[in-house]
């Protein structure tokens, strides 16, 4: 990986020099049916790529980007240049340019199977290829020869040649089928890394919106397996739902032509906005019968990518520092359009739930940064697609349409997008037009928010009179210390509201006041609620207008201990857990009092995405935060109340389903493994539950990992399941079974060899990884300092960080682990900066785990 890297101070120099004209990219990806397999080397596909591109600096040198097994040509304006002399397997040099310049290289590139450039999926169930493209930050260059940083945009032309009987797409529509070979129109002038390519049998569906005189073109993309699964006509209203808005509040036509949307195999990512056409993961049709939580979340990321046609491919960040430029607005605006424009109208619980749970972890790592971010290279870039970059920058924005407004906020996007399209730009170019319709100082609002690091806490202190008045309420906000990191120690501003709240007759938790304030400074005195009756319940940030962690006063705290399920307003309830749960990593509430409110509580939570969030945090307060010689009872517990849960809740429900697979994902003894064995044989029955393939395959998970089955089973089950999804599964469960040499087993496929591909080396390393194994896995710990090094310099980045955070030796969680940590950090300071991230960020995790081990364990 180390040679496959590039500084932001070589993109800069490359751009103040080149400027390009345009790209015609041919492919001929007919090997990838071919049925042998190279005896030597991987499988290849001939690129054949011309560039054509002008010079600042007649004379000049300068370097194209290509990662490839072999390069056959390279002509630079005429001149054939000897590929073994100029190509060193990333770059291509090129020396002596031209003021106009025409670079044509003939290369074979290689398949892949871990998800990056040209990757190749082969269906278990019916042996068809599947052919996909995926490249940010920087795989383009494993496809074809280009300049890969972007602000070297350019239009684009592929032309494909594939196996008879396929179909093949790409950004811009298809002009003209010869034979084999599809020729496709030009593009826009785009970045390298949002360009596409998808070709194989797919299914395919078609559709089309119209507003005024704009017709889009709309397409829905997937295997033929998954096709009887495929809810197309979904995809397509939410779709249609979204460009309704955007184009309402951008006032700015969408500008690419047509949009398909493909729903591709072994996916490393969410989704991909590559214009016109978008790839998500195929995780998103759904085999069996989920929660609308689940809809939610596809929905979601369908209005993320469309967000991104604008912001991102419209309009495009220079450098990766400013990858918040794309990402935070599209994460905001995902949650927006779900509110304004879908069935979702309560998207702001699940943002504030669990998008911002994942900014707050993000946030407390050693690793954090500002959201305009320091990118080096490459790889750092890689690893800043995170909760900092993507949810805790979609939380601020929030805060920002809450201190300019709406409107301002709006016509700031939309004066952005006039400006700058086609163009690329730095946060400076936001600021000014932003400041420009708000009249807001944005340098101020952008110092403390995108310039420095680290999550505030605001506190309420209420005083009450005799009469039981309030004669003060304030916010006291604790400000932020982040090594080597710029922070706002004295506190941000913030708009936030701050709501009172009574227990009326009926039991009910209601808000009865509520005063909206600007918080700056250490202590802010919120004049409006004095002379309110004495509160049962302060809710700091109500409405979730701003990004920080809230604490609550201890009377509010005794109040939610006995009354959290009476809240009666969806994201106050929220909000009020999400703060409970910081308390608890925070190691300030012990492990056991939230598994304690989640048993008392949670019975009674009526959004089912809240939900599925605290049956996820409880297994990890009992997994990580829990002293030890509670770990056991605690994890009975949990399933004892999964299982009453399940039994009392409506039949057929989605609540039904969501305790069901809690409760099998924590099933802990005897009785429990036999009542999951008797669901699945059909002997025990559950009014209203249907046990499909994928909850067959969550009950199956468990009992492989506890010994209640063997292999036989399971090779069984994917007989029944033969599929690409089965094989995931089955892959899992396998890893997951408590013998030695299992562990071996699964060590060595994932650490030994590269035969696996990144869904298959993903499924196996979560399936090792059992909490009820700690002992079969602790003899794992020196080996895994003793091969990461390795595998960082060996494997590709995505397998590399798959590895490195997945094979942590989390579980054997002492202090003995975290030493033979820091003794590695000390003794590979000169490892790659981002393997260090990464290893550091697993260190802190345990660290943190340790302390909220040590509050618990002083609870009990």
């Amino acid at each position: 990986m180390p040679g496959e890297n590039l500084s932001r101070d070589e993109a800069r120099e490359r751009a103040e020099l080149l400027s390009v004209d345009g790209y015609e990219v041919v492919l001929d990806l007919r090997s990838a049916v071919d049925e042998a397999e190279p005896a030597d080397g991987p499988r290849t596909f001939r690129s054949v790529t011309t560039v054509r591109f002008r010079a600042a600096a007649p004379g000049a040198s300068s370097f194209a980007d290509l990662i490839a097994p072999s390069v056959n040509s390279v002509t630079l304006n005429g001149r054939d240049l000897d590929p073994a002399v100029v190509f060193d397997g990333a770059r291509i040099a090129l020396d002596g340019l031209a003021s106009e310049n025409v670079l044509v290289v003939d290369a074979d590139c290689a398949y892949s199977r871990t998800g990056e450039g040209m990757h190749r999926f082969v269906d278990p169930e019916d042996g068809e290829v599947y052919l996909y493209t995926q490249y940010e930050p920087a795989d383009a260059r494993r496809v074809y020869a280009n300049f890969e940083q972007p602000d070297l945009k350019a239009p684009y032309r592929f032309e494909v040649t594939a196996p008879e009987g396929w179909q093949v797409w790409s950004n811009g529509v298809e002009e003209s089928l010869e034979g084999q070979t599809r020729r496709f129109a030009e593009t826009a002038p785009i970045s390298t890394y949002i360009t596409c390519v998808v070709a194989g049998p797919y299914h395919y569906v078609t559709d089309s919106y119209t507003r005024g005189d704009l017709t889009i073109p709309l397409g829905a993309i997937c295997r033929k397996g998954l096709a009887k699964h495929f809810d197309a006509d979904d995809v397509f209203l939410v779709t249609k739902q979204g460009f309704d808005l955007f184009h309402e509040i951008f006032d700015y036509p969408y500008p690419f032509g047509k949009y398909d949307q493909a729903f591709v195999p072994e996916y490393n990512l969410g989704a991909m906005e590559n214009p016109g056409m978008v790839t998500f993961k195929e995780e998103y049709i759904f085999r069996g019968k989920v929660t609308q939580a689940s809809y939610e979340r596809r929905s979601n990321t369908i209005l993320h990518e469309m967000a991104h046609m604008w912001f991102g491919d419209l309009v495009t960040m220079k450098w990766w520092d400013d990858l918040w430029l794309k990402e935070s607005f599209a994460d905001f605006m995902g949650s927006f359009a779900l509110v304004e424009a879908t069935r979702f109208d309560q998207a702001w619980v699940t943002f504030a739930n669990s998008r911002k749970a994942w900014a707050y972890r993000a946030d407390q790592l050693p690793s954090t940064h500002p959201i305009t971010a320091d990118i080096r290279d490459l790889e750092d870039a890689k690893l800043n697609f995170d909760g900092i970059t993507y949810a805790k920058g979609a939380a601020v924005l929030k805060q920002l349409v809450a201190y300019v407004g709406r409107d301002a906020f709006l016509e700031g996007a939309r004066r952005y997008f006039k400006a700058n399209a086609y163009g690329n730009t730095t946060l400076d170019d936001l600021l000014s037009v932003l400041a420009e319709v708000s009249g807001r100082d944005m340098a101020e609002w952008s110092r403390a928010w995108l310039q420095t690091a680290g999550v505030n806490t605001l506190t309420p202190v209420v005083t009450c009179d005799a009469g039981g008045r309030v004669t003060e309420l304030a916010v006291v906000q604790d400000g932020t210390a982040v090594p080597d990191q710029p922070t706002s120690s004295a506190g941000r501003p913030h708009r936030v509201a701050v709501g009172l709240y009574r227990l009326d007759p009926d039991g009910a938790l209601v808000r009865y006041a509520r005063a909206e304030a600007d918080v700056a400074g250490v202590r802010t005195v919120v004049g409006e609620l004095t002379g309110q009756e004495k509160p049962a319940l302060v809710l700091v940030n109500d409405e979730d207008l701003t990004y920080c962690k809230i604490r609550f006063d201890e009377a509010s705290l005794a109040t939610l201990r006995s009354h959290l399920g009476s809240v009666t307003d969806p994201l106050s309830r929220a909000l009020c857990w999400s703060a409970l749960w910081n308390l608890t990593r925070d190691g300030l509430m012990p492990a056991r009092d939230f598994v304690s409110l989640v048993l008392a509580h949670a019975g009674r939570e009526t959004d089912v995405g809240v939900l599925q969030m605290l049956h996820a945090q409880a297994q990890t307060a009992v997994t990580h935060y829990a002293a030890p010689d509670w770990r056991e009872q605690g994890g009975k517990v949990l399933a004892a109340c999964a299982l009453q849960e399940l039994r009392f809740a409506e039949p057929g429900s989605e609540h039904q389903l969501t305790w069901a697979r809690f409760f099998a994902a924590g099933a802990a003894t005897e009785g429990d493994f036999q009542l999951l064995l008797g669901l699945l044989e059909g002997s025990a029955r559950i009014d209203g539950l249907e046990v499909d393939q994928e909850l067959r395959w969550d009950f199956l998970l468990p009992l492989a990992a506890h010994g209640a089955i063997g292999e036989d089973v399971l090779a069984a089950e994917l007989a029944r399941d033969d599929t690409a999804s089965g094989k995931r599964h089955q892959v899992r469960c396998l890893a997951a079974r408590p013998s030695a040499a299992v562990k071996d087993q699964a060590w060595a496929a994932v650490v030994e060899s590269d035969a696996l591909s990144n869904a298959l080396a993903e499924a196996t390393i979560a399936g090792m990884q059992q909490s009820s194994q700690r002992g079969l896995l602790a003899p794992y710990t020196d080996r895994y300092f003793d091969v990461i090094e390795r595998i960082w310099a060996d494997r590709s980045i995505q397998i590399g960080m798959d590895v490195v955070r997945g094979l942590y030796p989390s579980l054997q969680d002492s202090q003995e682990t975290l030493d033979t940590t820091d003794a590695w950090l000390a003794a590979h300071e000169s490892a790659a900066p981002a393997l260090r991230r990464l290893v550091l960020e697993s260190r802190d995790d345990l660290a943190r785990a340790l302390r909220a081990q040590a509050c618990d364990v002083a609870a009990g």
